[in-house]
């Protein structure tokens, strides 16, 4: 079919530990199993050495996709099907969407620009995004609640 392409979009991959609000936020220009490979990569360089990261997904196809290179040290932790909860980074993504809202930019390369400012911005305020993350039923330790 013959369609007109009016918009070009970008995405923002986070992972977010919701205890501490430490975060990793990468602006790509699409998403797909490359591109969820790729930031599993950079969370494991984030780790330290033999250090675990958990990471819980809902059930996006590029998430739990067999294309997808999972590190070692990385797991993939799947919420259950029609979940009435969200991952946590979901929480998210109205304190994103903040920075482009009725406002103009002239391309895709300006909005990836202005998003990962926001980013930048969120990833220093780790407190903000703890209150947006932290769910009740997130496990919690006695140095971190």
């Amino acid at each position: 079919a013959v369609v007109a392409h009016r918009s070009r979009w970008c995405a923002v991959c986070t992972v977010v530990e919701p205890t501490t609000g430490w975060n990793l936020s990468l602006v790509v220009n699409g998403i797909d199993t490359q591109v969820m490979s790729w930031v599993l990569q950079e969370l494991k360089a984030t780790r330290a050495e033999g250090e675990e990261a958990w990471v819980v997904l809902d059930r996006a196809g590029w998430h739990g996709s067999p294309r997808v290179a999972v590190p070692e040290g990385v797991r993939l932790i799947f919420l259950p099907p029609s979940s009435p909860e969200v991952q946590p980074a979901e929480r998210m993504w109205p304190l994103v969407h903040e920075a482009v809202a009725n406002r103009y930019v002239q391309d895709l390369g300006e909005m990836m620009e202005v998003v990962a400012e926001r980013c930048r911005v969120l990833q220093a305020d780790a407190e903000t995004l703890r209150r947006h993350t932290l769910f009740h039923w997130w496990p919690t330790t006695k140095e971190s609640a």
